[in-house]
């Protein structure tokens, strides 16, 4: 399964679930979306606290895939292809000098 059929089936999740519906409670604007991305992200830090490894890495396989679906999905509501945008990315960073560049 490719990056656009993954974003199809995060798409028919969050459509069954009624999240795209007007009245929800949860709407899904690229703004609350970026939140809910660093949220999860945050969860995942939660696994490495005080430790080097997870203790649980089917835990941490599921919160990797909660950022993945938020990611997908804020990607697709702002149109961006994030295929090509990761692509485009890496090939900048092909071109970058990483150990002269400062902190910040």
């Amino acid at each position: 399964m490719d990056i656009r059929e993954l974003t199809t089936a995060m798409h028919r999740f969050v459509g069954a679930m009624g999240w795209y519906d007007p009245d929800t409670r949860r709407p899904q604007t690229p703004r609350n979306l970026a939140i809910s991305l660093s949220l999860e992200a945050s969860e995942v830090l939660e696994h490495f606290q005080w430790q080097e490894t997870p203790p649980n890495s089917q835990d941490l396989a599921d919160e990797l895939a909660d950022v993945t679906l938020y990611l997908l999905q804020l990607a697709s509501l702002s149109g961006i292809d994030l295929e090509q945008a990761v692509l485009n990315k890496l090939e900048k960073n092909y071109h970058r000098t990483w150990d002269d560049e400062g902190i910040g």
